[in-house]
């Protein structure tokens, strides 16, 4: 036997026999179990993501969010505002009738009341008072006719009854003598009664002339009336037009400053056109513009605080407009006891604050948008990380803070700014807080 070839070995003792696979790694190569164990661990991956969502895994960045802090204090309800100085009395002249107008001073010039400043030359207006006023004279003249032939009349009835009335009594004394004769014989009893009949007869006349003269004197009076009320009349219509044409020149109302002059001196303006204006340099008042949601609680005479040149004069709400306007409404503050300061222009610019109400020692927090969201019933409370959407009060509000009458305590956060990307879930976490 060779000996070389002894020590080569085959691989016949390196030869082993292989245990048999599990049976799990056996049911793993077969395609349809790979497919139900995918599909296993998609369903439990889906279900954690749907209690994470239930359970607030929703994440937000906090520096998104504005978070404040509840405290305990007084709440001072004020308002701030910047207003302008507007002249309490600035009236604005307009022309009376169109015309040419004759400036006598220019704006800024200070006047005294009573002082011209524009006459305007208005020739229609002065010839219609002479029409009226040779009119005037004519009735005038007609009345005072209508009030002769008035006595003309009366004193015609009177002569009338007079006549009737000396008849009367002739008649009465032919009556004694005619009625003596009869007595002695003298005269028949034809003649007598006669008599008596012309004493009737007088009787009649006398009672005529009487309603005679009451009636003549009763239409000679109202016709005379007549004609006084025409001229009295024409009277007032001459007495309006006579004011018309004072009113062509243009006088001051009070000591005072001319504003704005609208025209140019030698303009022909129409009827009720804007002339000049004249500014009260006396009463100064400053008008602000507010928010609408603080619009319900002004109120006047309620006192405020207007800032000029670093100091501060006291002042009370004069007027507050009923109209909104691009959400805001309009207030005028008017200087308490008549104190302004000095050396005041209009439109000057100042600074006013209203004290509306201070609530002492209640719960507060920081204004935010969080009050408009559900009407201010709810707000997001840090807890632990999260937040948590919890039913709240909301009370009086100023433009920094709000009170809180239930629903949160002293020391506890919430979400001031930002809550509304919440979508009013009730939980969601707060990262980076």
């Amino acid at each position: 036997m060779d000996p070389t070839r002894a020590r080569i070995r085959d691989t016949s003792g390196q030869d082993r026999t292989a245990a048999a696979a599990p049976a799990a790694r056996r049911l793993l190569r077969k395609p349809w179990a790979v497919g139900a164990v995918a599909a296993a661990l998609l369903l439990v991956l889906a279900a954690w993501v749907a209690a994470g969502w239930s359970s607030g895994g929703r994440s937000y960045d906090a520096s998104r969010l504005r978070i404040a802090q509840v405290t305990r204090g007084d709440l001072v309800r004020d308002l701030s505002a910047d207003g302008r100085v507007i002249a309490a009395n600035s009236p604005t002249l307009y022309a009376i009738a169109g015309g040419t107008v004759a400036l006598k001073v220019v704006a800024g010039d200070p006047v005294e009341k009573g002082q011209e400043l524009a006459v305007i030359d208005s020739p229609e207006l002065r010839s219609k008072l002479v029409q009226e006023e040779s009119t005037l004279a004519s009735l005038q003249g007609e009345a005072n006719r209508a009030v002769l032939d008035a006595q003309l009349t009366r004193s015609d009835a009177q002569k009338a009854l007079d006549q009737a009335m000396i008849e009367q009594v002739a008649a009465q004394r032919d009556v004694e003598r005619y009625k003596r004769a009869f007595e002695g014989g003298a005269v028949s009893r034809n003649d007598y009664d006669r008599a008596l009949d012309g004493l009737k007869k007088a009787g009649i006349g006398v009672a005529a002339a009487r309603q005679d003269f009451s009636l003549q004197g009763r239409g000679a009076g109202i016709d005379a009336g007549n004609k006084r009320l025409m001229a009295e009349r024409q009277q007032a219509v001459v007495d309006e037009l006579s004011r018309q044409v004072d009113a062509l020149t243009l006088r001051a109302p009070f000591d005072g400053q001319v504003g704005q002059v609208q025209i140019a001196q030698g303009t022909n303006v129409a009827a009720n056109a804007p002339i000049l204006g004249v500014v009260d340099l006396s009463q100064f008042e400053v008008e602000i513009r507010v928010p609408e949601s603080f619009a319900r609680d002004l109120g006047i005479g309620m006192p405020a605080q207007v800032t000029s040149v670093g100091k501060q004069w006291a002042a009370e709400i004069s007027a507050v407009s009923p109209e909104v306007v691009n959400g805001e409404v309009n207030a005028r503050l008017r200087f308490a006891d008549g104190q302004q300061p000095p050396g005041l222009r209009q439109n000057q610019r100042l600074s006013a604050r209203i004290v509306m109400d201070t609530r002492e020692d209640v719960l507060m927090v920081e204004r935010g948008p969080f009050l408009e969201q559900d009407g201010g019933s709810f707000a997001y409370v840090i807890v632990d990380g999260s937040a948590q959407r919890r039913a709240i009060q909301a009370g009086a509000s100023s433009l920094s803070a709000v009170e809180i009458v239930s629903g949160l305590q002293a020391g506890e956060r919430i979400v001031v700014s930002g809550s509304d990307q919440f979508q009013q879930a009730d939980r969601v976490r707060i990262s980076g807080d």
